[in-house]
């Protein structure tokens, strides 16, 4: 398939696959999308994704975020938030957008900065991913060096721990070691349907000790 046939936009709940792609043509790809967009992407082992997130997957994310936010403040932690940046490492050829991404014990080294190079710069510590999310996506966050990688799909959370280069499934963070946030952020994420986003986020600020 040719760069020039690639659908800038798709509808909600739409995703494309191509395989194999080079990591030139994914830069290429990169470049044709531009970053006003609603898609996201993802690229490992040759192959690319490119995905419409569903309207709730919004609300969902951000949601999640300010959860992670509260935790940090909490534990007196100070982070640089970066969003849906793009992640890539051309050493690597693996390329991933995340709902959002936290640098945390290496805060300091991005502070100021407005773009991520992890040919240059060190991964996020935290990344964060709601519904949608296939093996490729977490291939990328494993090859780049991710060290957790927190996945909500189906009122779950799922957490991944990077060790000797591979994803480990755990049913605890190591950035929260003391908080349960595998029963804590379904609980307070389905707690926000029925009470309201604010004041469950009230809630849930009054029981992180």
């Amino acid at each position: 398939m040719a760069v020039a046939t690639i659908p800038l936009e798709l509808e909600a709940g739409q995703r494309i696959s191509l395989n194999p792609v080079s990591w030139s043509r994914f830069e290429h790809i990169l470049e044709q999308l531009g970053d006003s967009r609603s898609t996201r992407i993802a690229f490992a082992d040759g192959i690319l994704e490119i995905v419409a997130p569903l309207p709730e997957h919004e609300r969902t994310k951000v949601l999640l975020a300010d959860l992670v936010k509260i935790m940090l403040k909490a534990q007196g932690k100070a982070w640089e938030p970066f969003g849906s940046t793009t992640l890539r490492k051309s050493g690597m050829a693996a390329g991933v957008e995340p709902d959002d991404c936290f640098y945390i014990d290496n805060y300091a080294a991005v502070i100021g900065k407005q773009r991520i190079d992890l040919d240059f710069d060190p991964p996020p510590d935290l990344a964060l991913e709601t519904d949608l999310t296939s093996k490729t996506t977490v291939s990328a966050y494993e090859q780049l060096g991710v060290p957790e990688l927190w996945i909500y799909e189906k009122h779950q959370l799922r957490i991944y721990l990077l060790e000797n280069g591979t994803y480990i499934q755990s049913q605890n963070s190591h950035i929260f070691e003391q908080f349960p946030v595998s029963e804590w952020i379904p609980q307070f994420i389905q707690q926000s349907l029925t009470e309201g986003v604010s004041r469950s986020l009230q809630a849930f600020e009054k029981m992180v000790p």
